[in-house]
């Protein structure tokens, strides 16, 4: 057998721990690495606890912490001391989790346990907010003295012989202690899984393992009573109750500190009575810490608490319109002004307020009026979208600028009627510009007013602003509306005689086509003395005896124009040109231009105007016109005579058309059979057309009864029901002449003449040929009632 390998382990001194009487046992040690590399190394004596800090250099790595500890070769290192001891003692760290640095520590040493934080960002010392908490009253380190220490996130545990001891950090008070019997022996050691987070206790004989579990359950009140509010909150803001606890606590402590805005966000996240803490407020004549109580307390209710929500909405514009009243007056509190203007409007603004404000936005104006800020008021409208009253605001303040850029701005229809009246007045021009901005979107019809109250106080230039917008409506909008026409026409009338004309003619002589009123705009032109516009408006109601009256007391020409215009008509055409022919005659006298309207006027012969002069006139005037009417006589004979010829001629060719038709037949042959039926035609009464199709009498009854309106259907079964109700014929196929024409009474048609009038409402024309085929050609092949039973058949 080969004997085992050894190996050889060298070591090297590289620094003595010393206390007072000199050096001294390590009880402990521990190492950490902080940031950029640093290491801290802890090492505990009896009395003392020891600090090295440094790094160790690259390349000297094997050698370990050496250059650490030689940094102090010459002096002693940071360290922490206490006089008294019990022959050891052990240090204790927690961490958080596994593989992290620790983020506390407990030393266990004679005069107590030293605890604190471990701060890696210090450059010289990690050991922070250090105190000593002494033993319990019950621990006699001369008797029983601790054995063992285990730390945990808010606690330290003591093991001593016979029981184990749970202290708090926070407050040093004992909160759990476990007395083991003496059956299990003596505790020997305590020791905690940093893993598992565990606690492991052995004795001689048995092994116990303790759990830590909901530690942090109670830490809220300890954090509580040392005023450590937002440590409490952050372990109880799962549990509402101890976070409501907290806060009033925190309240009230800010509150007796004269922190009062503190004390008031604080109050309003609690469930304290509102009434009392508002009073408290009041009382200590802190408005502005009320304003921010009564701020958080709105925010934080439901949407469903609305009286709630009314009441704090109102309560605080009261308390920003006293505390803005206040500040105003005061020069050295501008800024201050200024900021708490900014929240206030903020307040009225912000959407979660925005109902609220609406629904009560009648209380607030009255806050507003009574406080005399009419400057919010106007804010508070424009917010509330409530521009009626910003625009009723600016115009009684003769702000009409302004008051038309509100209007512009948020283009209301309804404000635009409502305040077009006042606008108008004062600044005309840029309203009509606004209306024209506006477009269609303006019943023209609800500006009327204001235009009719302001053109008739306004003057020619004002009134110009009026026709500039009704153009605009009917030439560029095309408006229709009646009125609107009949207003521009109206102001026409009264300042733009000119335009009147041009724009009766532009619209039209169709009576159909025309947007304004005929009666009212003739009374208006007539009122004005405008004659052309009359004659105009006579011509489109074809009042042309009217228009003819008044243009000759304008103009003959125009008149002339008027009287050509029944073209359908040449009995009145006739009857006007007599009149423009009295008129020339009788009242201007002039013969030359008595014979100018006879050779205007084809209907105007010169007997028709010989009355019209006086009785001594000299021929002369009238040789030229006599002479061509009695040459015009001729020839109108001459063309008579010829009519008559052609008319002679033509009823001899259709008398001679008459005999040759009486003489036509056709033959029949044997084989000939129904165009409808296919039987053979001579087995029943049959009728032969020139077109060349037969048809049996029944088939083409048949064929042609459908097709008939409603007045020959009828009429076809009265006769041939007066047809059956004769007496029968012989049977013989050649009846003698006068049994078919046997009167069948007083009154009554013979046979003969119902057959007659049966063939002409049948035999009218071929039912193949004629118009009959030409009218079905859209008939449907199935008739639409019966396509049901048609297509089930098919099926």
């Amino acid at each position: 057998m080969k004997p085992k390998s050894t190996r050889c382990f060298w070591t090297t001194q590289v620094y003595t721990l010393e206390e007072e009487s000199g050096p001294a046992p390590v009880c402990c040690l521990e190492i950490e690495r902080g940031i950029e590399g640093k290491f801290f190394i802890i090492a505990t004596t009896q009395k003392r606890l020891f600090q090295f800090v440094g790094k160790v250099p690259e390349g000297t790595e094997q050698q370990g912490f050496s250059s650490i500890f030689a940094l102090h070769a010459d002096h002693l290192p940071s360290f922490r001391e206490f006089p008294a001891s019990f022959g050891f003692s052990e240090i204790a760290f927690y961490t958080p989790k596994l593989r992290s640095n620790p983020r506390s520590f407990a030393w266990m040493m004679g005069n107590g346990v030293l605890y604190g934080t471990l701060d890696y960002s210090r450059p010289d010392s990690i050991l922070s907010d250090e105190r000593v908490w002494v033993y319990p009253s019950d621990i006699d380190i001369t008797v029983n003295k601790p054995i063992s220490i285990v730390l945990t996130q808010f606690h330290f545990l003591l093991l001593l012989p016979d029981r184990v001891k749970a202290v708090c950090t926070l407050n040093g008070q004992v909160v759990f202690q476990d007395i083991f019997l003496e059956k299990f022996g003596l505790l020997t050691r305590m020791i905690k899984d940093p893993t598992v987070q565990q606690i492991w206790i052995h004795t001689e004989k048995v092994v116990f393992r303790y759990h830590v579990q909901r530690e942090s359950r109670d830490v809220w009140k300890m954090y509580m009573n040392m005023n450590k509010f937002d440590l409490a909150k952050e372990y109880c803001k799962d549990r509402p109750e101890c976070l409501d606890i907290v806060l009033a606590k925190e309240a009230e402590h800010c509150f007796q500190n004269k922190r009062y805005l503190d004390s008031a966000k604080c109050y309003a996240l609690t469930q304290n009575y509102f009434e009392e803490i508002a009073l408290k407020f009041i009382e200590a004549k802190q408005e502005e810490a009320l304003m921010e109580f009564l701020i958080k307390k709105l925010s934080n209710l439901k949407p469903s608490e609305k009286t709630q929500t009314t009441l704090l909405t109102t309560w605080l514009t009261e308390l920003y319109l006293n505390w803005l009243g206040v500040l105003e007056g005061d020069p050295s509190q501008r800024n201050l002004y200024l900021d708490t203007r900014e929240k206030f409007r903020t307040f009225l603004s912000s959407p979660k307020n925005k109902d609220c404000l609406y629904n009560n936005r009648a209380s607030i104006y009255e806050l507003l009026a009574s406080h005399g800020d009419t400057e919010h008021m106007v804010y508070f409208a424009v917010i509330m979208q409530d521009y009626e009253r910003v625009v009723a605001h600016h115009c009684q303040h003769d702000e009409y600028d302004e008051a038309l850029n509100v209007l512009s701005r948020h283009r209301d229809e309804k404000l635009f009627y409502k305040f077009s009246p006042v606008l108008i007045q004062h600044i005309p021009k840029k309203v009509v510009d606004a209306w024209i901005s506006m477009g269609s979107r303006l019943d023209a019809r609800n500006l009327i007013p204001a235009l009719v109250n302001y053109s008739q106080s306004a003057s020619t230039q004002q009134i110009n602003e009026a026709i500039r917008y009704m153009e605009f409506c009917v030439y560029q909008l095309e408006e229709t509306q009646q009125a609107i026409h009949n207003y521009l026409l109206s102001l026409y009338a009264l300042c733009r005689p000119d335009s009147l004309l041009s724009y009766l003619e532009q619209a039209g002589t169709n009576p159909n086509r025309i947007h304004y009123d005929l009666k009212y705009a003739l009374r208006l032109c007539a009122e004005h003395g405008h004659h052309h516009a009359c004659v105009h408006i006579y011509k489109v109601m074809e009042l042309y005896e009217e228009a003819v009256d008044l243009a000759l007391q304008v103009d003959v020409d125009l008149a002339k124009s008027c009287a050509d215009l029944p073209e359908d008509d040449e009995e009145l055409r006739k009857k006007l040109w007599l009149k423009i022919a009295r008129h020339v005659v009788q009242e201007e006298k002039d013969v030359k231009k008595a014979m100018a309207c006879l050779s205007s006027c084809a209907l105007l012969k010169i007997e028709d105007v010989l009355p019209f002069f006086p009785d001594f006139v000299t021929i002369d005037h009238f040789k030229e016109a006599i002479c061509n009417s009695l040459e015009d006589y001729n020839k109108h004979i001459e063309e008579l005579k010829r009519e008559m010829e052609e008319a002679t001629q033509s009823a001899k060719r259709i008398r001679e058309d008459i005999q040759e038709m009486r003489n036509k037949y056709g033959s029949v042959e044997p084989q000939e059979k129904c165009a409808a039926c296919d039987f053979p035609l001579l087995n029943r009464p049959f009728y032969l057309f020139l077109c060349g199709h037969m048809f049996h009498y029944d088939c083409l009854l048949q064929a042609v009864f459908p097709n008939l309106p409603a007045y020959k259907q009828a009429k076809l079964e009265d006769l041939q029901k007066k047809l059956a109700a004769t007496s029968q014929p012989s049977k013989s196929h050649h009846r003698p002449k006068d049994t078919d024409t046997i009167s069948l009474g007083k009154g009554q048609q013979s046979r003969e003449q119902i057959k007659a009038d049966i063939d002409d409402i049948v035999a009218a024309e071929c039912v193949y040929c004629g118009e009959l085929m030409i009218r079905s050609i859209d008939k449907p092949f199935i008739d639409p009632q019966k396509y049901e039973e048609e297509m089930q058949s098919w099926l």
